[in-house]
């Protein structure tokens, strides 16, 4: 077929306009590109298949199985962009990249499944093993660090596990050689403060956990471009240092109200200075300026006073000295105010 007849066949049968346009890919190198993206990230946030944090709206259900409340997510979109990001620096696929990527307190973290997946993947490595070793009943010593009237203090515990071993290794198919994680031990995890948190699975499952935690280690130190610098979200809940609660949205909240003392932290006795949680400075509380300012007296019984050979005022001048130490009360407490 020479040009002429291609040309005549391209004008009985025309081709849409999209057809002779560029080919544009969503991504941030183009307004076409950027749009492009947004309008994937609307159509994924939308959609029911993906974790919350990338869902537009979030529905939570009754025990009947009616909606009883909606929960709007202003980040979705955002959120859906940053996957698509990710997953095209990975090559990967975005739902596959949103269902192993977690919101942990704000930020990023991968899947162990997922980590085990990409190194067993990437086609560098053999499939990734891991070598467990029994250690025995031991005790270990662990250090935390707590607050007593207002002061850091440590203290040393005991705790008694049943000690593991375990490496993850795998062949490197381009020198052959046989490269191994660092070992990760239940020992390990009790000094790092991991086995004693609320609620660890370090101690209902510690094989499952030794396994994860190497193969993180293994992905960081052979293969870092497929985390993308990101921890799994086993060592982020692990290193959380307070307890949050899910937000609806695929994230977690912490009440920082809930942190502050409630109760007076002070050493006095009395509790007329307390410590303001906001600035942390020490403060006079409301009722110990109130006790400074004196209230109604009865009168003195002068028969009382007389009996003691002491001189008793009249009523007229109890009442003068009375109305004076308030007006100096008053004073003082507006000045206090003032500064």
């Amino acid at each position: 077929m020479n040009a002429s007849t291609q040309q005549l066949a391209d004008l009985k049968n025309p081709q849409p306009i999209e057809a002779k346009l560029p080919a544009i890919a969503p991504g941030f190198g183009s307004l076409q590109s950027f749009e492009l993206m947004q309008r994937a990230a609307r159509l994924l946030s939308s959609s029911t298949l993906v974790p919350a944090a990338y869902r537009a709206v979030t529905e939570k259900f009754d025990k009947y199985g009616n909606v009883k409340e909606r929960i709007e997510n202003p980040h979705a979109v955002a959120n859906c962009v940053i996957a698509m990001n990710m997953a095209q620096r990975m090559k990967a696929d975005e739902l596959m990249v949103m269902q192993n990527l977690y919101i942990v307190e704000g930020r990023p973290a991968w899947s162990s499944q997922w980590i085990i997946a990409a190194i067993n993947g990437s086609r560098r490595f053999s499939p990734l093993r891991f070598e467990i070793k029994a250690l025995g009943e031991k005790s270990v010593d662990r250090t935390e660090t707590y607050w007593e009237n207002n002061e850091r203090k440590t203290r040393t515990q005991q705790v008694k596990v049943n000690d593991m071993a375990c490496i993850a290794w795998a062949i490197e198919k381009e020198t052959g050689e046989r490269i191994e994680s660092p070992a990760v031990s239940i020992e390990m995890a009790v000094k790092e403060g991991w086995y004693t948190k609320n609620g660890s699975k370090w101690q209902t499952m510690p094989e499952v956990m030794l396994r994860y935690r190497t193969a993180s280690f293994f992905g960081k130190l052979y293969a870092p471009e497929l985390l993308m610098g990101l921890q799994t979200v086993e060592e982020l809940q692990d290193a959380r240092v307070i307890d949050a609660s899910p937000d609806g949205t695929g994230g977690f909240s912490v009440d920082i109200d809930s942190l502050k003392p409630s109760k007076q932290e002070s050493n006095d006795t009395d509790g007329s200075k307390v410590i303001d949680s906001d600035t942390g400075e020490i403060v006079e509380t409301k009722t110990s300026k109130a006790k400074r300012i004196p209230q109604d007296k009865p009168d003195i019984k002068p028969e009382e006073i007389q009996s003691k050979g002491s001189f008793v005022p009249s009523p007229e001048e109890q009442e003068a000295i009375r109305q004076r130490e308030i007006a100096e009360a008053v004073a003082e407490e507006q000045s206090l105010s003032l500064e």
